[in-house]
This record gives C-alpha cells, structure tokens and sequence, in this order.
C-alpha cells in the first residue's frame, strides 16, 4: 500500500514497523461542545484507514485522545457553572453518539489528558534535563530553536516561522518561537501538582506523552487535519525527538480542508455546523458517504445540494441490496446453477480494482465508484423476472455488503416497516390488478408514489421501493 507522507511530500509504501501491526495515532477532539464538520472528518477517514488495515489482516493499535482540559474547556465549563471534568464527561458522552452514528470504530485506548498527568509530567522533565525546557514563573517552555529540524514536518523556513511568532507584554519566554509545554495555574484553574508549582499540561505535549504510553517511541502513522501540521504536529515531533532520541512517526497523515458553500467554515460567517445539526436533516451515513466521496487529502466542499446527492447516491446501493433481499425471500435452495457461476465470477472481479484504489493512498472516491461498477453488474445479470438460487443473490450481497464494509458503509439490515394504512392501499391496489381494474390501479399506484413508495410488480410479488 503506498501512502502520502506529508514528512517528505510524496506517496510511500507503507511498511510498519512490527510485522503484521499498524500503531495509529490520531488527533481527537477538544470536548468543550459537540464536534463540527471538520472534526468528522478526520475522524471518519482514518477509521476508514483502520478498517482497511484490518481488512488487510494488520493488528491495528489505534489511540485517538481527548483533550479534557485547555482554555476553552475552563471558560465553558465557569460560563456553565459546572466543573471541567463535569464539560468533558458531557461531550465525550456525546462524541459517542454521534461517532457510531457515523459507523466511527472505537479506538483501542481513547486517553484522556487529565487520566495521564503523571506521563506529562515525566516526558516534560525529561526535557528540562536535557536543557531542551526551562521553567519561569511556574510555567515550562521549550527551547523551539534548540531543536535544529524544527519546521521539517511544515516545510516552511525558520525565517518564515520566526516572522508569524510574537512575545506578548509580560511574556517569559527566552525566544518567541518558544511554546507552553506546562502552564501554571491562574486563579479559578484546574490544576496538578508538579516540580515546578501547580498548573495544567499545555496542548503538544499531551499527544508525545500519550502516543509515548501507549504506542511506543516510535509509531507507524500519526494522521490528523492538514490545519494541525502546524503548530500542533510540528511541536509534536520536537518535544517527541527530542525527549527520545529517535523518531517519532514513519508516516504523517493530513486530510484537506473542508468548506462550506465554497466558504471556510465559521462562527462568524453562519455557516458552522456540528454533527449533530447536521444529522438532523440527514442520516449520519449520508455524512460519511458524503465525507468519503472524495480524496481525503483533496479540499471537500459541503453544501445541501452535495447532500442530497450522496443521499441519492448511496439509496441507491442500498436499492440494489434491497432487491436482492426480495429475491432471496422466494428463491430456490441449492448450489449454483448452469451460468450462475459465472454471474458471480464476474461480480467478484471487481474485488481486484477496489483494492488498487484504497492501496493507492487510501483512495475512497474511486473504491466507492467500483460499489457502483459492481451494482451495474448486478443489475445487467440478475433480472427482477428471473429466477436465480439464493446461493447466488446471497453471494452478491454478501459481497457487495464486505467491500461496503471496509468503508464503513452498507451495514444497515433494518427491514422498514409498512404502515397499517399504506398496507391498505397496496393491498387494495393488489385486488384491482386482480380485478383488471387498471384505472384503480393505476391511482392507488400514482397516490402511493406521491407518498414516496414504488411498487414494482416481479414474479416473486409485489417489491415495495421506498423513494424518499
């Protein structure tokens, strides 16, 4: 499998460090408040990765963290008189809902900032004794331009980044360059105990100190949006590198940004959504289908009309598993007949080209455009009128449904049930074909339609589409 590196800017294949192994470790979510669009991406793309890697066989140790303490988490949490610990409780519960409603994978271990204090704590002194962090006034920094490769992961030169670095009046650090790796406490802070007075763990450094723990000193992938290759991941290997002599992440993942209406996403221009707003007009697969139809490091544009096209797009791979279904309900038991094997022998070649495109770095636009090739080929050789074993249809969905899956897509077996009143009316419309009452049928059917319903009328009996 060959992935994009943004370390040296170019496609790599993938070898991990550990035969048959994948260590993982992604950037999650700051839990101050519901997560928006373009936290779910990320999030959906490298669970994507995860499957794929555990489709392939890996064993995949994947920890995504929660940051449960920062600046935004204090001031919500004293605007909502509750404590820190309460906020993030609340969101990480929240997380939860709305992570499996986008067919998001738990991680392996989803540590926590607060639950790995001690860790923080080690990794920072270890840094100070190394003369790479120095404390002042209770806070600690790190000697950025100490560490020589600074910059190496954003490709931007020291000049450029020193340009965008400031020191505020009353600021301690030695270099403007210089970043918080511990913060001491300010009045009305949640605060631990440390060397250096009491306060709170700055952001980098918890993501070192976790990955560290539970992954080891050097990992196989560390993925993330592209917004946090700098500073975030920057500082990262820095703190990491240093601290361990060795290097942090074989491969560095970064998604593209993500817009909305053709504008970047923000409070200020109206247009900032949560998953949570969103799944309220539209089913959180459709979200993750939608998030999937494209190249993950390519820029994503979100809008209603978009929407509505992955909506439509993936109803209909769901219509050609809901085919299947009706025509197992009557088929006949047995092995394959004469030709069935070849239907399905031509259905499964298909395998071959979506596994080209999620090796070539993770490419899901074109995996989802093979579901449809197979869809097609579905289509031409298994007619509604036809009669076919269930070896057969079920063959072709269980493939259709295993390919899907690697996605995270196509898992829903959820039969709809009819309402008493629509029954009625198909039942009566049943009668009326029965009857030759076609000008009655054809009214009922025309009403049906208008309702979302499609009758379709097969051999088998009557196959209920539901079309909205």
């Amino acid at each position: 499998m060959k992935l994009y590196n943004s370390m040296t800017r170019k496609k790599e294949e993938f070898v991990p460090i550990n035969q048959g192994e994948v260590l993982m470790y992604s950037c999650g979510p700051t839990v101050y408040n519901f997560f928006h669009l373009g936290n779910a991406r990320p999030f959906i793309i490298f669970d994507t990765l995860r499957r794929y890697f555990e489709y392939k066989g890996y064993d995949v140790k994947f920890v995504q963290n929660f940051t449960d303490v920062d600046d935004k988490m204090i001031k919500n949490a004293n605007e909502q008189g509750i404590t820190v610990g309460q906020l993030a409780e609340k969101f990480i519960n929240e997380y939860f809902v709305d992570a499996k409603g986008l067919g998001i994978k738990e991680a392996t271990v989803h540590p926590r900032a607060t639950e790995n204090i001690d860790a923080i704590i080690e990794l920072i002194s270890t840094l100070i004794e190394k003369g790479y962090a120095y404390e002042a006034d209770g806070d600690v920094y790190f000697r950025t331009l100490k560490f020589k490769e600074y910059g190496k992961l954003s490709h931007q030169p020291l000049d450029d980044l020193k340009l965008g670095a400031r020191i505020d009046v009353g600021d301690k650090k030695e270099d403007p360059m210089d970043f918080a790796l511990w913060k001491a406490k300010k009045e009305g802070e949640i605060a631990w105990k440390c060397p250096w007075g009491e306060g709170r763990p700055g952001w980098h450094i918890e993501c070192s100190a976790m990955a560290n723990k539970y992954l080891g000193k050097t990992i196989d992938i560390h993925s993330g949006g592209k917004d946090l290759i700098f500073p975030h991941h920057e500082n990262e290997i820095a703190q990491s590198e240093t601290a361990n002599g060795q290097p942090f992440a074989n491969y560095w993942l970064h998604n593209g940004f993500i817009n909305v209406n053709n504008e970047k996403m923000s409070k200020s221009l109206g247009n900032f959504f949560t998953i949570r707003d969103i799944s309220k007009k539209y089913d959180y697969e459709v979200i993750r289908f939608f998030m999937l139809s494209a190249h993950y490091r390519s820029p994503i544009n979100f809008s209603d009309e978009l929407m509505e096209q992955a909506k439509s797009a993936l109803e209909r791979l769901y219509t050609c598993i809901k085919t299947l279904d009706f025509m197992i309900e009557s088929a006949s038991d047995g092995g394959l007949e004469h030709g069935e094997q070849e239907i399905l022998s031509k259905v499964k070649e298909y395998k071959t080209k979506f596994l080209d495109a999620m090796e070539d770095d993770l490419n899901t636009a074109d995996a989802i455009s093979v579901l449809f090739e197979i869809v097609k080929e579905i289509n031409v050789n298994i007619k509604n009128d036809g009669e076919y074993t269930k070896e057969l249809l079920v063959s072709c969905k269980d493939f259709l449904k295993e390919l899907g899956g690697v996605l995270g897509l196509l898992q829903k077996e959820e039969k709809e049930e009819i309402d008493s009143g629509l029954q009625e009316l198909i039942d009566a419309r049943t009668q009326a074909r029965k009857d030759k009452n076609w000008a009655e049928a054809d009214r009922i059917r025309d009403l049906l339609k208008e309702k979302g319903i499609e009758l379709k009328d097969t051999p088998s009996g009557v196959q209920i589409i539901y079309t909205k």
